[in-house]
């Protein structure tokens, strides 16, 4: 009896040191062996206890810290499933589950998105949210920054209309609370701007980052000054204001340093403003530039290079300069694959590689580039996201070309189940998928 009482007192004291080292952020390794140490001295029999649930959370919490992401999502899913058992049968009050529900959480919503599963980390932090919306006041702070976080987290997989009304709520709260003239304010109507150009307001867009320039103006933030700065010429190329984005960008560039990423993007913002007035090899000259600065960056800041070549080779594109435009993608997908947080990005650069090889003639060299960004986007956003449907669409006109109806119908039947989920059945795409379904069926049979 004593020595059980002395082994959970043991535990319970190891869960403390580890809970206190894990929000200090100290040794990742030492924490998991208090953490270890705690659940084996409490997780005696099969019956779930808060005590438990802190534990396995805090041995996700220590294996997240050490990228060991899979042993991470099986504890945490562990103190998921312990916590929904206690709720249940009522054996704990509801207010004591609540703080460990949120952490369990927003380690789940983290862990996902290390490992690429975006969509899958947009759940979690939904509930996170709503445990935060129950137990904190409906104008506080915190709320405010869990509403943006949100609006953050659905900007990054390109939901911009499910982004706004989380983005209008931090904003309205962090006025109330902090005015107008606040960096939190300004922050948000940042974010706003995105979300606005995502959303094709570019003129909305463009009032919320005059707004919040004023804002980092008046606070002496320079860099994300510079930044905003950037943002509203490409905002006024969006709106078809070339000249007045040139001047911008002119203002800037001289303010930034020459090695500096900021330096790349005001030259790739040049670039397309040129573009869009056709002197394409002034365009061209301002997209070696930027390609300088960043090829020195790519150890630096790999997720932002690989970013800034993304938005290059569009614009390499755009002049139906399909070589360089594969050539830098490639280079940015052998940056991305080291990356595993970027699992989204890498389907994407791989379904554009193959797009544009398809676009080019290179058919059997475009496949194996589609195939692989179809599974990478259906692990980072699920199997029924309109983005698979694409690719799947384009696999299809591949085996086509390919004289393969046989697997050209497959792709298709499969391009048009999506699509009629995603977008409905009588969207454009939707229907494209069908008639190109019908056309892949009308080959077999001259085939047959």
């Amino acid at each position: 009896m004593e020595s059980s009482f002395d082994e959970k007192e043991l535990g319970l004291a190891s869960l403390k040191l580890g809970l206190k080292m894990d929000q200090e952020g100290e040794d990742p390794e030492k924490t998991l062996a208090f953490a270890n140490r705690a659940l084996k001295a409490l997780d005696k029999n099969d019956k779930p206890s808060l005590l438990v649930a802190m534990a396995l959370q805090l041995m996700g919490s220590a294996n997240y810290s050490l990228k060991r992401f899979n042993d991470s999502l099986g504890y945490l899913n562990r103190a998921n499933r312990v916590l929904a058992r206690l709720e249940e049968e009522g054996s704990c009050s509801v207010d004591d589950i609540r703080p460990v529900l949120h952490a369990v959480q927003l380690e789940l919503a983290n862990v996902k998105t290390a490992v690429g599963r975006r969509e899958e980390a947009l759940v979690n932090l939904t509930k996170c949210l709503e445990i935060k919306e129950m137990t904190l006041e409906k104008d506080s702070k915190e709320l405010g920054a869990a509403y943006r976080d949100l609006a953050e987290a659905h900007t990054a997989v390109l939901n911009f209309k499910e982004a706004l009304p989380f983005c209008l709520k931090a904003l309205e709260i962090h006025k109330k609370q902090l005015g107008h003239n606040s960096v939190e304010v300004a922050h948000d109507r940042r974010l706003l701007g995105v979300v606005y150009t995502g959303l094709e307001e570019h003129q909305k867009a463009l009032e919320q980052n005059e707004l919040s320039q004023k804002v980092l103006k008046n606070w002496g933030l320079s860099s994300e000054l510079l930044r905003a700065e950037i943002d509203a010429a490409n905002m006024q190329i969006a709106l078809g204001k070339f000249d007045e984005a040139i001047n911008t960008l002119k203002g800037v560039v001289q303010r930034t340093d020459k090695e500096s990423e900021n330096r790349a993007l005001v030259f790739i913002s040049m670039a397309k403003a040129l573009c869009n007035q056709e002197k394409f090899a002034d365009s061209k000259r301002c997209l070696e530039i930027a390609c300088g600065v960043l090829d020195k960056r790519e150890m630096v800041s790999p997720v932002e290079v690989a970013e800034a070549y993304m938005e290059i080779s569009m614009q390499y594109e755009t002049m139906n300069e399909f070589e360089t435009a594969i050539s830098l993608l490639k280079r940015t997908l052998a940056m991305l694959e080291k990356l595993l947080q970027e699992q989204h990005s890498e389907g994407s650069v791989s379904a554009r590689i193959g797009w544009l090889l398809l676009l080019t003639g290179k058919v059997a060299q475009a496949i194996p580039y589609l195939e692989s960004a179809a599974e990478r986007l259906k692990e980072s956003f699920g199997s029924k996201h309109f983005g698979v449907g694409y690719i799947y669409n384009n696999l299809g006109a591949a085996y086509l070309e390919l004289d393969r109806p046989q697997s050209a119908a497959q792709m298709f039947a499969v391009a048009k189940d999506i699509m009629d989920v995603s977008l409905g059945p009588h969207h454009a795409d939707s229907i494209e998928a069908c008639q190109n379904l019908s056309k892949a069926y009308g080959a077999m049979g001259r085939y047959g």
